[in-house]
């Protein structure tokens, strides 16, 4: 293997969306939950297997501090800072991340917990949506509030939504014609959306997408 240490490439916080996102010089790349990083925490955590940590749904990271040329060390905002990350260890928290965190969310019942803040819970889920150019004329409107589904969780599935919602005018909401802001940032597919989020719509093009 040409690279068996692999080293990042790229360390990217996704603030809204409470990932890391890291690339690694052999290609492969991933997107790590905070929540994740922050449970599979090793330093100065007082717990077991039998005991793992909670409450952690929604955590985010605030800093990233390097660690000379091998690691990082990683501020939660529960004021966390006391785990190093090495590239190794991220790397395996990546390339494993499917079966530590089935791992992790089998301890959560073996322990009891049941995570707080159901969809149930929270009431009608509300954003506002803006359109801008021609989606303005064909849909007759600058802006609407929308109240989005219990499915709808980033921008990828509010996408697929919108183009749900009216099958008539789904060309218009067709992948690769518009970009999308959140709260006036520029997003990543993966993007979270929340209540009370302003989303904008802009067209890449001044042609209206052919309807097929």
């Amino acid at each position: 293997m040409s690279d068996k240490h692999p080293t990042p490439t790229a360390i990217n916080l996704h603030s809204k969306s409470r990932l890391l996102a890291i690339e690694f010089s052999d290609g492969a790349s991933f997107r790590l939950p905070c929540e994740y990083l922050r449970v599979s925490a090793k330093a100065g955590e007082a717990h077991t297997p039998e005991s793992p940590v909670t409450g952690k749904e929604s955590v985010n990271i605030t800093g990233i501090e390097p660690q000379g040329q091998y690691a990082i060390r990683l501020t939660f905002d529960d004021g966390h800072d006391s785990s190093i990350y090495s590239w190794d260890t991220l790397y395996e928290l990546g390339v494993n991340q499917e079966q530590n965190w089935r791992a992790y969310q089998e301890s959560l019942q073996k322990a009891g917990y049941q995570p707080g803040g159901t969809v149930t819970d929270e009431g009608p889920r509300r954003i506002r949506l803006l359109y801008f150019t021609y989606l303005v004329k064909q849909l007759q409107k600058e802006a609407e509030e929308v109240e989005i589904p219990p499915s709808v969780s980033d921008v990828t599935s509010l996408c697929d939504w919108l183009r749900r919602r009216n099958p008539d005018q789904a060309h218009l909401f067709q992948a690769g014609s518009f970009q999308v802001t959140v709260n006036k940032q520029f997003c990543e597919p993966f993007t979270r959306i929340e209540p009370g989020d302003e989303v904008a719509l802009i067209p890449t093009s001044p042609n209206v997408p052919v309807k097929k």
